[in-house]
C-alpha cells in the first residue's frame, strides 16, 4: 500500500522586544544564570503581570504579513503542569481566545502550494535546564530562569505538508518573515525560532488522517529534514508490518540520526487550562490594526519579485539577495550609488558571502555598499581589472579603506597603454617561441598559458581586454 504523510509545524518564535512579555526583566540572551529575573517572571505571590503592548504589536505584523485574521477579542490563559523550569507551575497562554486565525503562507519552490495557518498566538518561555556545567556532567541538574517570560509567538499550520523538503521550505519562508518584520532574530541555534512537527502516514487517496506522532524541539533546517524523513519510514515501515502506531511524544538524537520516544499519549499532560485571572482580555481595535498594517515592510516574496523586475536580475539571485532583509538591502544601497545591478549581486553571492564565513550578518562586513559600489566603478573605468578588484577586495576587508585609497597608495592602476602592453607580449612571445609555433599549428589551448606569462609580467595590471587582443595579432601576425 502506498502511504502519504501529513505534516504540520508548531513554530516557536522569541519576539525581538528588550523587555519580556509581562515585566520589566532584559531578553538579552546570555548572562550568568538567573540574573535576569524579578519576582513577577518568578511567580512570586502577590505580583501582578502587565502585557507588554510591543510584543502584541509584533504578533499583529506577523498575522497580518501571513493573512490572518485578527481577533479583536482575545483572551490570556493559564497552562498548567508543573516542570523544574516552570517556576508558577503553570505557563501565561492562549487557548480558546488567540489573537490570530486562519492565515496562510505560499512555498514558492513547491509550484506556489499555500499551506494553511490555523492560529498564532502569545505565550511566555519557559527556563532552561542544564544537566552539564562547563561540559561536565554531575549528579544535579540546575534552572537558570533568565529565559522564563521571554516573550514568544507560537505559528501553528494546518497539515498541508506531504514531504520533509515541504516542511523545510515552509519554515524557511516563515523564518524570513518574522525577520523582514524584525519581530524575531530567527536564530535557530540559540533557539530563538525553534519547532515541534506532527507526523503521520495514511493510504493515498484517503481523507481520514492516521496516528499522529509529535516530534519536539527542533532548531535546525537540517535536523528538521532528517527527523521528519526518519519519522516518515519509522512509520511506513510499522504499518507495512501491520503494526499500530502508537500517539507518542519523539525526540530527535542527532548523533544516532533517529528519534526516540519521550512520552505516550497516556503520559500526556492535562493542561486544564482557564482564564488568566490576574490579565485582563486584549481588545484590538481597529484603529491600532490599521497603524499596524501602514507599517508593515515589503516582504520577501514581493521583494524578489521586484528584484527581477525592476532590476532585471535572475530568479536565482533574487531568491539569494532577499532571503534576509539586511543581504537585500545591502543590494540596493550598493545599486543606488553604482547602477550595475549584475555585478553588485555577483560579488555579494561569491566574495562578501564568503567572508562573512559562519557568522552570515552582512552588516559587520567591513566592505560596505559605499566600498563595493566604489570598487565596481573603477572596474567599470577601466582603473583596475577584476583580478587586481580582488586584491583590493581582501584590503578593504582588512583596512577598511576605501577602495581609490587603496588603489592610490599601493600603485593598483590597469595599465591600458598600448606601447607598453605591445612591449610586454613581444618579451613572453620571445622567450616562449615553440609556445608561438604550437598556437599557429592550431593548439588553441596554449593561448591561455601565454595569456598567463604576460599577465605575470605586467604584474597582473595589463588590461586583460587589450592584451588579449595584442597578443592575438601577434600569434596570427
Amino acid at each position: 500500500m502506498d502511504f502519504e504523510p501529513v505534516i504540520g509545524l508548531e513554530v516557536h518564535a522569541q519576539m525581538l522586544t528588550n523587555t519580556k512579555i509581562f515585566c520589566t526583566c532584559s531578553t538579552q540572551f546570555g548572562g550568568a544564570p538567573n540574573t535576569r529575573t524579578c519576582p513577577v517572571c518568578l511567580g512570586m505571590p502577590g505580583v501582578l503581570p502587565v502585557t507588554n503592548r510591543r510584543v502584541v504589536e509584533f504578533v499583529l505584523k506577523t498575522a497580518l504579513a501571513t493573512g490572518c485574521t485578527i481577533q479583536k477579542y482575545n483572551q490570556f490563559a493559564r497552562k498548567n503542569y508543573f516542570y523544574p523550569d516552570l517556576p508558577k507551575g503553570y505557563q501565561i497562554s492562549q487557548f480558546e481566545l488567540p489573537i490570530a486565525t486562519a492565515g496562510y503562507l505560499e512555498l514558492d519552490g513547491a509550484a506556489g502550494k499555500r499551506i494553511g495557518i490555523t492560529r498564532i498566538h502569545m505565550e511566555e518561555d519557559a527556563g532552561k535546564l542544564m544537566h552539564e556545567i562547563n561540559g561536565i556532567a554531575g549528579d544535579s541538574s540546575f534552572v537558570d530562569l533568565n529565559r522564563t517570560g521571554v516573550p514568544l509567538m507560537e505559528i501553528v499550520s494546518e497539515p498541508d505538508m506531504r514531504s520533509a523538503r515541504e516542511a523545510v521550505e515552509y519554515l524557511k519562508t516563515m523564518r524570513s518573515i518574522v525577520q523582514y518584520l524584525e519581530v524575531c532574530d530567527g536564530n535557530m541555534e540559540q533557539g530563538s525560532f525553534r519547532c515541534d512537527a506532527n507526523i503521520s502516514l495514511r493510504p493515498k487517496g484517503r481523507e481520514k488522517f492516521g496516528t499522529k506522532v509529535e516530534l519536539k524541539n527542533m532548531n535546525s533546517f537540517k535536523h528538521v529534514e532528517k527527523a521528519i524523513e526518519f519519522e516518515i519510514e519509522r512509520q511506513r515501515d510499522m504499518l507495512e508490518d501491520g503494526l499500530e502506531i502508537v500517539q507518542e511524544t519523539r525526540l530527535w538524537d542527532e548523533k544516532r540520526e533517529e528519534t526516540f520516544s519521550m512520552r505516550s499519549k497516556e503520559e500526556a499532560h492535562d493542561y486544564r487550562y482557564f482564564p488568566d485571572p490576574d490579565l485582563v482580555p486584549l481588545v484590538i481595535g481597529e484603529d491600532w490594526i490599521a497603524a499596524v498594517r501602514a507599517s508593515l515592510p515589503e516582504l520577501p516574496r514581493q521583494r524578489r519579485q521586484r528584484f527581477i523586475d525592476q532590476y532585471g536580475l535572475p530568479q536565482y539571485d533574487a531568491d539569494v539577495l532577499t532571503v534576509t532583509r539586511q543581504v537585500a538591502d545591502y543590494f540596493e544601497a550598493a545599486v543606488k550609488l553604482h547602477n550595475q545591478p549584475k555585478a553588485v549581486s555577483n560579488w555579494i553571492m561569491g566574495d562578501i558571502t564568503r567572508s562573512l564565513a559562519d557568522s552570515r550578518d552582512i552588516s559587520a562586513c567591513a566592505v560596505t555598499p559605499a566600498h563595493l559600489a566604489g570598487m565596481i566603478a573603477l572596474i567599470d573605468k577601466g582603473i583596475i581589472s577584476g583580478k587586481i578588484a580582488k586584491k583590493v577586495f581582501e584590503q578593504m576587508l582588512e583596512t577598511g579603506k576605501m577602495p581609490e585609497t587603496i588603489v592610490q597608495e599601493q600603485g593598483l592602476v590597469q595599465v591600458s597603454d598600448s606601447g607598453e602592453l605591445e612591449n610586454a607580449v613581444r618579451a613572453v612571445l620571445d622567450a616562449n617561441p615553440q609556445m608561438a609555433e604550437d598556437f599557429r599549428s592550431g593548439k588553441d589551448k596554449v593561448f591561455g598559458f601565454l595569456m598567463g606569462q604576460v599577465m605575470k609580467s605586467t604584474k597582473g595590471k595589463g588590461n586583460p581586454q587589450l592584451l588579449n587582443d595584442i597578443l592575438r595579432k601577434k600569434l596570427e601576425s
